[in-house]
């Protein structure tokens, strides 16, 4: 998943279990915090605008458990399984004890002074209401003076569970609710977000817009363009759920959870387990001064779970991360599916194997990549560095800028890849953590290529940065036009360019991982993604993984450990001498792949088959000298 420096604060988890659980809501919006009501008006206020000067505090949105907290949190006091499993009313009381009886309150339940005005009640994406604050803020824009004007009201819920061995370490419970207006002045951008969801509210934030636009036009360099999008004046797209889980008893997840825990703990050798599950409803409706108005639900649901075995004389612990299990834009049933409890016993075992695996010989290799270590490798070497922000240097002081520039003189002409590398952008594929109907600038995003037989021929781009490749693309014979790569992680942020599913592609010839295996003289196979580093070019980079297999003469040998592999970008992949077929296909993503500032995360997916890769470096991570 993305460094250190794609992790942004909002994303570490908050623990917000004192004794039982409390449902928490983003500051500002009446949040429960230890047992009290924290309204927020010191510190954020219910208007928020974008412009040049100091920054705003800004409103966390949903927060996955799984990313390591930047402070040391309150200790949570434990619930036993037992009582977990009398069910979620008993965990209700328990919280109940421990704070004021309002701290469970539905975020309907705020009003004005607590700086939030609610939709009326049971109001839903597509609702008369939402469309008539939509269109009220669209009018209010343009009667303050914009060109172009859209607005997006969101409502959002996201809920995590996390547990270890045979306790629950913690619940969240989290909503939020409100309306971000974006408008155009003279080729400026202004954005202001409001709780308010009044039409006096929305109004009054699309005014705000329209004034930050003009304060905005002392540093205008060049006018922004837009690129032309065809309107789509009623859409709707709900991702392909069977099961909502918002519709689960809490009691359910956990108790999946802490079964799969129990198989883990019973094998030898095994320390440590822990699990969770996070799940994310996202309600956004769009509305644009071009004619486009949307409606469109998307969920998400990331369970993992991480075994950490400890060598009988303590001096060597081994972990071993679910990362077969990728997070994925479905339901509940993603969650039942993974079969967390059957995988456990497998997982702590390659946990306890790694405890004896031979510390691997310095040297170079033929690498054989599983798609579960492969996703990651394909987003920091190839997604982020074909982002167009970034090869034009608009995005460079969160995680760097990159190799592939300027684009004239890389687009058609720089070789990234062997001929086997196809690399194709979408927003559609069915359970991927990318796909939508729509990004956040209206526009229906299509499938494209961005390296073609090892060629780079495109870049990531939205209405605002296609017009940059006008000459590109008169060349080519294609109309100039955004790929749909918009996207704001809240209603209160604005949308800028965000990376779609960037994958790799298969082979047409049918191979598996074992069949790229078998045909690898001495080679290491690796499983999972594991810890890693990359430059602020994405040239030179270094990435470990879950599991590492020595290969011999065509067969695994034995277990590795202490195994990494370090890469410059264009040899890497141009060492790229075999892919899987298209049965070998799968899915790898992360929830947190961040930008921008302030920092906001982006949900993608990966896919690709496993490959094989010739010659590359690899040391030992193990060595002390």
């Amino acid at each position: 998943m993305p460094d250190a420096r794609e992790r942004p604060e909002d994303e570490r988890p908050v623990h917000r279990l004192g004794a039982g659980v409390a449902r928490t809501r983003p500051a500002g919006t009446g949040r429960v915090t230890g047992g009290r009501r924290d309204t927020g008006r010191a510190r954020y206020r219910p208007v928020r605008g974008f412009a040049a000067g100091p920054a705003l505090p800004r409103a966390p949105a949903y927060t996955p458990w799984f990313n390591p907290p930047a402070t040391s949190p309150p200790r949570p006091v434990p619930l036993s399984r037992r009582d977990f499993v009398h069910g979620s009313a008993a965990l209700a009381a328990t919280a109940a004890l421990a704070r004021p009886a309002d701290a469970l309150a539905p975020l309907s339940a705020l009003g004005p002074g607590d700086g939030y005005v609610p939709l009326p009640p049971g109001a839903a994406p597509g609702d008369p209401t939402i469309r008539a604050l939509a269109l009220r803020a669209l009018d209010a824009a343009r009667a303050a003076g914009a060109g172009y004007a859209d607005v997006r009201i969101g409502q959002n819920r996201s809920q995590a569970v996390f547990t270890r061995e045979r306790r629950v370490q913690g619940l969240a419970d989290s909503e939020t609710a409100g309306v971000g207006v974006r408008a155009l002045v003279d080729g400026t951008w202004g954005f202001a977000a409001t709780r308010d969801l009044t039409p006096d509210g929305v109004a009054g934030a699309a005014r705000l817009a329209v004034a930050q636009a003009r304060a905005n036009r002392a540093a205008q360099l060049r006018p922004v363009q837009l690129a032309p999008v065809t309107p789509t004046p009623n859409g709707e797209w709900r991702s392909p759920i069977k099961v909502d889980p918002f519709a689960v008893p809490v009691a359910d997840k956990v108790a999946l959870l802490l079964a799969a825990n129990e198989a883990a703990m019973k094998v030898a050798g095994v320390r440590f387990v822990n699990s969770g599950v996070n799940f994310l409803r996202e309600e956004k409706t769009f509305a644009s001064t071009d004619g486009t108005y949307t409606v469109q639900t998307l969920y998400r649901t990331t369970p993992t779970v991480t075994v950490t075995a400890v060598s009988p004389d303590f001096r060597d612990f081994q972990t071993r991360q679910s990362a077969e299990v990728a997070p994925m834009g479905r339901g509940y049933e993603h969650f039942t599916e993974a079969d967390l409890v059957g995988n456990a016993p497998k997982w702590a075992a390659e946990a306890v194997q790694k405890l004896s695996a031979k510390p691997v010989e310095v040297g170079r290799y033929d690498l054989v990549l599983h798609p579960s270590h492969l996703w990651l490798t394909i987003h920091e070497s190839v997604a982020h560095p074909t982002e167009l922000d970034r090869a034009l240097g608009f995005e460079a002081n969160y995680a760097g800028t990159s190799f592939v520039s300027p684009p004239e003189r890389v687009l058609g002409k720089l070789k990234y890849g062997s001929p086997l590398m196809n690399v194709r952008a979408d927003r559609s594929q069915p359970g991927s953590l990318a796909a939508c109907g729509w990004d956040d600038e209206g526009v229906k995003p299509e499938e494209y290529m961005i390296i073609k037989d090892g060629m780079v021929v495109d870049y990531q781009t939205t209405r605002e940065q296609a017009p940059y490749l006008r000459d590109w693309y008169a060349s080519q014979g294609q109309r100039v036009r955004s790929h749909g790569n918009s996207y704001a992680q809240g209603w209160d942020d604005v949308q800028f360019q965000r990376m779609p599913n960037v994958n790799l592609l298969p082979g047409r010839k049918e191979q598996s991982f074992e069949d790229l295996i078998a045909a690898t003289d001495r080679g290491i196979a690796i499983v999972g993604n594991g810890s890693f580093s990359i430059d602020q070019q994405r040239y030179n980079a270094q990435f470990g993984g879950q599991l590492f297999y020595e290969i011999k003469g065509g067969k695994v040998v034995g277990m590795l450990k202490d195994v990494a592999y370090q890469m410059r970008t264009p040899e890497f992949w141009g060492g790229l001498d075999m892919v899987g077929g298209p049965k070998s296909y799968q899915l790898g993503g992360a929830n947190n792949d961040g930008k921008g500032q302030p920092s906001q995360s982006n949900a993608v997916s990966h896919g690709c088959p496993p490959t094989r890769h010739r010659q590359v470096n690899v040391i030992n991570t193990g060595r002390t000298a």
